[in-house]
């Protein structure tokens, strides 16, 4: 549900305490319900705040102006108020869940009820703003003193009502640094393979709210460590075990590898975009994705025969787009990481690149957040950065040089002009035009032209 940004944690608050009030006002019992309570007592500022009463859709349609009935058929209705909006859900309890998402209809009910109904205790709890106190029928508040993430009532019947919960008892756990309680940790392990029944869209969601948290690299243990990461992730998982160079790589196998830039990725603030930072941290959990399948081990009758994994980068690429297609991520997302995975390893020729070929790599529309995977790939590996700094270093003198990406100096009338025929070699031609110029050859459209006419032979038409 899209929320507003603009306002501040005041001010949220501010317009939520009115919807409150306008409703306690009408008679009805009106309370904070969930993720907002949870964060005010973990001294966080809530993001969102949702809001639970005794009043039905209809009659808080009425009490209004500006409202979207989207989930009112299971007791839900938007409210919009000073620039934010706010979920407003009538105490209800959930009829059976036949598809593993929707309960089959809701009835309205009391608070208490509604509270049980709930996913975990954490967010089953309700606050007062009248009276100022926590409702708390679920243990919601000695969880939260304990650190502890629990289910509320049968850890089974919750995740099977909506099996997404899987993933989010591992996003709630990990935002917050929690242990999972024992049996839910259990019903997790069981019921870890039906995860797979949730749309590929919902798992996405999660999956990026996961890895673009707080301490994405537990996050990836306790995915692993419940069967979820085998279940929605199975490339990443089939790493555990792929031994690498030790002289490349001293931190272990391609899982320890990936985990480590995980860590890496969870502490840099490189980027604040959002889109950047889950191109970033897609790009670093799928750049070696491509090793399982091309592991060859070291050949024992070479005396400096060594592990190797020919060819892993374009068949990452490859297998690190088809991942992203499988979770519906958006096409230049797909593209990005692609690119990502299958440039990687070229930082390991810059030093002895032709300039026209280190320019086109400095000047590639995804080069920043390659650069920045090679760095934090380095840092999880054998942590040398030459190549890194040689990168920044040279993108700053081209750039002084305007030589990065200097003007056209033909274009294809030029060489129609210069009497060849038009057709898909006029491509190559002014590709090789562009070579020239990189590599300061040639400077200005005289001698493009010469270059040309010495070097292409002309086809009449």
């Amino acid at each position: 549900m899209p929320r507003s940004r603009k306002l501040s944690s005041k001010a949220l608050e501010r317009e939520a305490l009115a919807v409150v009030a306008r409703l306690r006002r009408a008679g009805y019992k009106t309370y904070f319900a969930g993720g907002c309570v949870r964060d005010r007592l973990l001294g966080l500022a809530p993001e969102e705040y949702d809001i639970a009463t005794s009043a039905t859709p209809d009659e808080v349609e009425k009490l209004f102006k500006k409202t979207v009935a989207v989930g009112k058929a299971f007791g839900v209705v938007r409210v919009r108020r000073g620039g934010a909006e706010f979920e407003v859900a009538t105490f209800r309890r959930d009829l059976p869940y036949r598809d593993g998402r929707h309960p089959e209809g809701v009835r309205f009910t009391s608070a208490e009820e509604d509270a049980r109904r709930r996913d975990f205790s954490l967010n089953g709890l309700f606050y007062d703003p009248a009276r100022k106190r926590v409702l708390d029928f679920v243990g919601g508040r000695d969880d939260l003193k304990r650190g502890l993430l629990r289910a509320i009532g049968r850890a089974e019947e919750r995740f099977e009502e909506d099996k997404l919960r899987l993933l989010r008892a591992v996003r709630f756990a990990v935002r917050f640094g929690f242990r999972v309680e024992s049996k839910t940790l259990a019903a997790i392990k069981r019921l870890a393979p039906r995860v797979v029944q949730v749309s590929a869209e919902r798992i996405r969601d999660e999956l990026l709210k996961i890895f673009l948290g707080p301490r994405p690299h537990r996050a990836l243990d306790l995915l692993d460590e419940t069967g979820l990461l085998e279940a929605v992730l199975p490339e990443i998982s089939s790493m555990k075990g792929v031994e690498q160079p030790p002289a490349f790589h001293p931190e272990g196998d391609v899982y320890t590898h990936t985990r480590l830039m995980l860590e890496i990725f969870g502490t840099a603030k490189k980027f604040r975009s959002e889109s950047k930072r889950r191109i970033l941290v897609m790009a670093a959990l799928l750049h070696d994705v491509g090793k399982p399948p091309t592991f060859e081990p070291a050949d024992p009758r070479e005396r400096r025969g060594r592990i190797r994994f020919d060819g892993h980068a374009p068949q990452g690429a490859e297998m690190a787009a088809a991942v992203m297609r499988r979770l519906k991520l958006p096409t230049r997302d797909i593209e990005a990481v692609a690119a990502c995975v299958r440039d990687h390893l070229k930082f390991i020729d810059v030093f002895r690149m032709r300039p026209s070929t280190l320019k086109r790599l400095l000047r590639a529309p995804h080069f920043t957040l390659l650069l920045e995977l090679h760095r934090i790939d380095c840092l999880a590996s054998h942590g040398k950065l030459d190549a890194y700094r040689f990168c920044l270093r040279k993108r700053r003198e081209f750039a002084k040089e305007d030589s990065l990406k200097p003007p056209r100096l033909l274009a294809g009338g030029d060489l129609i002009a210069l009497g060849y025929a038009p057709g898909p070699r006029f491509k190559e031609i002014l590709a090789a035009v562009e070579t020239e110029q990189l590599e300061g050859r040639v400077r200005t459209p005289d001698e493009a032209r010469a270059f040309v006419k010495r070097t292409f032979k002309r086809k009449t038409r």
